[in-house]
């Protein structure tokens, strides 16, 4: 029993301990403002909800009006192709049979100053019924022949295949044909050298804002207090000043560059932007800083900062509204949708982008103002010391 009564103590007063110190965890929320006739709809996150979501976006929540979660799948950026094609007629200028084998040689119809440079070589043809194994050679000069490749040639029941595609890229200016026989007599209507390279790269939503921020003067330094980076994923920032200077800057992360900003012999030269290549802001305080040297401080008039974001994309109805939760659980994990599993197939039609409406804080979850744990504290010794003093009486008067 003396045992039980100890323990019973020590969980009253673990439970009040944990009663005083847990801390409330702000939800953060905010209107979706839909707009367009597409079925699917992309929010793009703004530098508020960055702030107070986890730095992964594990957090996020998009909710119906009945409270219902609703789908999404984040989408960081896309692929841009470009295609380049560029055709160049050739005309016969031989063609003849030696051992057996039948030989067609072209060559490109207009002079170029410049390389040709070729990923295919295309056929046309009025013959049908088909499929003729050719070797093909290249030269310069129609004296000297290099092998290039061997392919199949063919057209037989409406299905054809007229093209050579190079293993890789070719720079000859002629190019021969050889049939190991032709007994179907075939020939060529036109020959075709073709460049047709596709390039693609990686593009990003990059937005910029204004933020505010503190200047501060310091041991032949400036320190330029910014706020609202935390979470951010930056791309560059522009110091905005009416001041002539060259100093160098720096910021987080053991990124430099000298700025500078001068007139000299009536010619302007200005880099005024600090690349930030990516860099995750994971504080509140983000700080950079002017080295002075002897020179008086710059005025800073205005800081513009670019940022990578993102897009959520879900399915929403123009008639419905939608709010977007984050900010109440720092060891979220992300939730994890079927939309996810054929983004690709949404990515392919039209999207609306929709706005993101004023943030508030969930009333309910609001902190009261910071407790003083030093009273706290000796509050739950006072009560531990009682509850043991009464197990303790209670316990000698059982005795007695």
């Amino acid at each position: 029993m003396w045992k039980r009564n100890i323990r019973i103590a020590s969980i009253v007063s673990i439970v009040i301990l944990l009663s005083f110190f847990a801390t409330t965890v702000l939800a953060h929320q905010a209107a979706i403002e839909i707009s367009g006739e597409n079925d699917y709809k992309a929010i793009r996150l703004t530098p508020p909800i960055y702030n107070a979501a986890n730095s992964d976006l594990s957090d996020l929540w998009l909710k119906d009006s009945q409270g219902e979660n609703v789908p999404y799948f984040i989408r960081t950026g896309f692929q841009k192709t470009y295609k380049n094609r560029e055709v160049y007629g050739m005309e016969l200028i031989d063609s003849y049979t030696k051992d057996s084998s039948f030989y067609f040689d072209y060559k490109i119809a207009d002079e170029r100053s410049d390389d040709t440079v070729a990923t295919s070589i295309e056929l046309t043809t009025a013959n049908t019924n088909f499929a003729k194994a050719v070797a093909l050679y290249g030269s310069y000069d129609n004296s000297h022949w290099e092998f290039v490749q061997s392919d199949t040639l063919y057209a037989i029941d409406g299905r054809e295949k007229l093209r050579v595609a190079f293993d890789q890229p070719q720079k000859f200016t002629h190019y021969r044909f050889k049939l190991e026989n032709n007994l179907e007599k075939i020939s060529f209507a036109a020959v075709s050298l073709v460049y047709d390279m596709a390039t693609s790269e990686e593009v990003y939503f990059i937005e910029n804002f204004r933020p505010t921020f503190r200047v501060e003067e310091k041991d032949n330094r400036t320190y330029i207090e910014i706020d609202g980076l935390k979470n951010l994923r930056l791309c560059d920032l522009t110091l905005e000043s009416d001041s002539m200077f060259k100093r160098m800057v720096s910021a987080p992360s053991g990124v430099s560059k000298e700025l500078y900003q001068l007139s000299l012999n009536g010619i302007a030269y200005t880099d005024m932007t600090i690349p930030l290549g990516w860099q995750l802001s994971r504080e509140d305080r983000y700080v950079v800083t002017i080295v002075n040297n002897d020179d008086k401080p710059i005025h800073i008039d205005g800081i513009t900062v670019r940022y990578y974001a993102d897009e959520v994309v879900f399915a929403g109805n123009t008639a419905a509204s939608y709010t977007l939760e984050f900010g109440a659980a720092e060891t979220a994990a992300a939730p994890v949708y079927d939309i996810a599993s054929y983004a690709d197939e949404v990515l392919k039609g039209a999207i609306d982008t929709v706005a993101v409406g004023e943030i508030t804080v969930d009333a309910a979850e609001e902190a009261s103002p910071e407790p003083d744990y030093s009273l706290v504290f000796n509050g739950v010794v006072v009560v531990v010391a009682l509850l043991l003093g009464g197990v303790i009486l209670l316990r000698l008067r059982r005795k007695g």
